[in-house]
């Protein structure tokens, strides 16, 4: 690992540092209440049958999604659009991770910034 450039003099304090974390924690649990909220009763379903969170990283906002069972990801696949275009009203840049059951959970990301129509869907 390598040392930071600048003295310790002008890096943030350890107390600054704490504050931010709880802060960005706070924000991505606001974001999910918000998000949730802002989606369709059935939406609101295949949400619920996944495990889902948001990150902040590098500044950029991720709904990630776990999916444990074959029929909730395919839910969730479907409704990737909707996901991405509601997910628009919260960030400029974001990007929507979802893990399969199958595949040994490797995610697909799409960044909602690109145009999705489907056609590159993964192999389940």
């Amino acid at each position: 690992m390598t040392k930071p450039h600048l003295s310790p003099d002008d890096l943030p304090s350890y107390k600054t540092t704490q504050i931010s974390e709880i802060l960005l924690s706070q924000l991505e649990e606001v974001t999910k209440k918000r998000f949730f909220l802002a989606c369709d009763s059935m939406i609101r379903i295949y949400l619920s049958n996944c495990h889902w969170y948001f990150k902040v990283n590098g500044g950029i906002l991720m709904l990630i999604m776990i999916c444990h069972d074959i029929e909730s990801y395919q839910n969730i696949m479907t409704t990737v659009p909707y996901l991405s275009e509601t997910l628009k009203r919260f960030a400029n840049k974001a990007k929507i991770s979802i893990s399969s059951p199958v595949n040994n959970g490797i995610p697909w990301v799409i960044s909602i910034d690109k145009a999705w129509n489907g056609d590159d869907l993964p192999n389940t």
